[in-house]
């Protein structure tokens, strides 16, 4: 019988321990924040649509939103203005890769590349020390999560739902609903500057605001886990 209690106790232990890692941090990667906290980051991954981002800044900025930008080091180096603007709103700068090539299929030393090289780029032109990392595509191996790792990175994924494909998909309400349906807190949000996610910003910022949420960078949604 205690035998028995003891078993049951442990496989509850157990289970219960993956239950609570598996949303946040699975094969390495961070796919949620502080679940425990009302926090909420939209993550905006850019290696085009710098057309929108001044638009899209001025939303944030309206609303008082400070946001998590992962930047390809292709676009960096094309929009190294933007990408000071962006820095100079007061938005944190993330990792996105050189080339948006395909991580998972790279070898060790081709994803310390092009998480290296961008790293480079980025703290010659604005002075930042990156330390999170999205894999283009959402693509990644135990390779990417060795080499960001050993560069002393962060594996970030967006939340199981929260994906509003906004690349594929240019409707305004379409992406207004992915945004906003079924949120929790330590959610992470994809999205990138595309005319439909412009024109939905404002709407989802508030929304989410009117529902409880605050709104944070990643680093911010990290901090307790």
């Amino acid at each position: 019988m205690i035998v028995v209690l003891l078993c049951c106790v442990c496989v509850a232990s157990v289970f219960g321990a993956q239950a609570i890692t598996a949303s946040k941090l699975v094969n390495g990667a961070y796919y949620a924040g502080d679940q425990n906290s009302n926090k909420i980051t939209l993550m905006i991954n850019v290696y085009w649509g710098t057309e929108y981002l001044e638009d899209m800044l001025n939303v944030l900025k309206e609303n008082d939103v400070k946001t998590t930008f992962f930047v390809g080091g292709t676009w960096c180096v094309r929009e190294s203005e933007m990408l000071k603007k962006i820095f100079e709103d007061g938005h944190e700068i993330a990792n996105h890769g050189y080339s948006h090539g395909d991580h998972k299929s790279m070898t060790l030393e081709k994803n310390i590349e092009e998480i290296s090289t961008t790293h480079k780029i980025v703290k010659d032109l604005i002075g930042v020390d990156m330390n999170l990392f999205a894999p283009p595509s959402g693509a990644y191996s135990k390779k990417t999560i060795q080499a960001a790792n050993g560069l002393r990175y962060k594996v970030i994924m967006w939340t199981d739902g929260r994906d509003t494909i906004d690349w594929r998909d240019k409707d305004e309400e379409l992406i207004y609903k992915r945004a906003i349906k079924n949120c929790h807190g330590g959610d992470f949000v994809l999205m990138h500057p595309t005319l439909a996610t412009k024109n939905a910003l404002d709407r989802i910022i508030k929304k989410l605001k009117n529902d409880g949420f605050e709104l944070c960078t990643i680093s911010q949604n990290l901090i307790n886990v």
